[in-house]
């Protein structure tokens, strides 16, 4: 039985968005199987798709040597391509920017190098642990802070296995945080598997899983995968939304699907030139979450990745949209600006000092 409210036919006008994809059966495009098999993922459906300019397209395939690209039909039909400021082409199709621009990005930002006691499984902080499960996702954001992995694939069993070992071994870890690349690019059984033997452990008390995939493969988050995850409970998800372009239906019901579960869901932004760096823009965007039911939790400062510097906000910038934000908004939207610190230093919040200075904004 479906969840009430679901779709079963596209409208004329919904298909029409598909672009290139809007002759495809209704059924095959709610099929995340299909989205997957049908990524634009060659250089030459890309500049079929983008008909660009050849010198940019030129471009574009130096940068596609050094860094990946997927995109899920479903994410493609939200862009306006011949718009190269469109905030859903910025987070998606490479830019030569990746490889020209730079303010001095590194390939680990956070060190986390340095805080893995084994392949995949960083350790920075006493109470818990981060699992990178797979350097797979089902697209690749252009902002990604794990460029460097984009070319490793999935984790072997084996290393699933020793991160198991390594948390059972370790009784400090009371929380794991799966992640990635995306877990849910993982095969079900296998992540059931992985969060079942994590489970078991009895110091462990808290599952967290991070994930993209209700934002760019809603069709993903099937009555089947929220049945499994509902198992592993105590389970929080953390997702990105980054535009309000990305607040669709099919990603509203994915959404539902989770908290319906009882799977609480929060959203960790990242502050992305171009994307959402305007007071107006960073305003809807919350909005629009509390109104799916996702917490506003993180807006990052966009990490110094190699790759990605043409992102990266001005840190008083951030830090006065979100006092402009903090003063007309509900509190329940705001989420806490922060810089991810390596060394073990943490989430350093980003904050004016409006009380000691009231003057700082009309």
């Amino acid at each position: 039985m479906g969840i009430k409210g679901e779709r079963k036919i596209a409208t004329t006008d919904e298909k029409s968005n598909r672009g290139p994809w809007q002759d495809v059966d209704e059924a095959d495009w709610q099929d995340w199987r299909w989205q997957v098999r049908n990524r634009v993922r060659t250089e030459k459906l890309l500049d079929e798709l983008l008909k660009d300019a050849p010198e940019i397209s030129r471009l574009r395939r130096t940068v596609i040597r050094t860094y990946p690209f997927a995109v899920t039909p479903y994410y493609f039909s939200l862009m306006k391509p011949r718009d190269a400021g469109d905030p859903i082409r910025l987070q998606c199709i490479p830019d030569p920017r990746e490889l020209t621009f730079s303010l001095g990005g590194v390939e680990d930002p956070l060190e986390e190098g340095r805080d893995m006691p084994l392949p995949g499984l960083i350790h920075r902080y006493a109470d818990r642990c981060l699992a990178m499960v797979t350097h797979s996702c089902m697209m690749y954001c252009r902002h990604c802070n794990r460029k460097r992995f984009w070319k490793a694939g999935r984790a072997e069993k084996a290393r699933l296995g020793a991160m198991i070992d390594y948390v059972a071994a370790t009784p400090g870890i009371r929380e794991v945080i799966v992640s990635g690349g995306d877990p849910l690019t993982l095969p079900e059984a296998v992540l059931d598997s992985f969060l079942g033997a994590l489970r078991a452990i009895p110091h462990v008390e808290v599952l967290r899983l991070g994930s993209r995939v209700p934002v760019v493969l809603p069709m993903r988050i099937t009555p089947s995968l929220v049945r499994m995850l509902r198992k592993h409970r105590p389970l929080w998800f953390n997702t990105q939304f980054n535009s309000p372009r990305e607040l669709t239906k099919e990603a509203a019901l994915a959404c539902r699907r989770l908290v319906d579960a009882g799977i609480p869901l929060s959203n960790q932004s990242v502050l992305l030139r171009g994307v959402n760096d305007t007071c107006e823009t960073m305003r809807e965007l919350l909005y629009g979450l509390q109104r799916i039911s996702v917490r506003p939790y993180y807006l990052f400062a966009c990490d110094p990745v190699r790759g990605a510097d043409h992102f990266r906000v001005d840190l008083w910038k951030g830090m006065e949209m979100m006092e402009r934000i903090s003063r007309s908004t509900s509190g329940l939207c705001v989420p806490r600006y922060v810089m991810d610190v390596p060394g073990g230093k943490g989430k350093m919040p980003l904050q004016t000092f409006s009380l000691l200075n009231d003057s700082f904004l009309p």
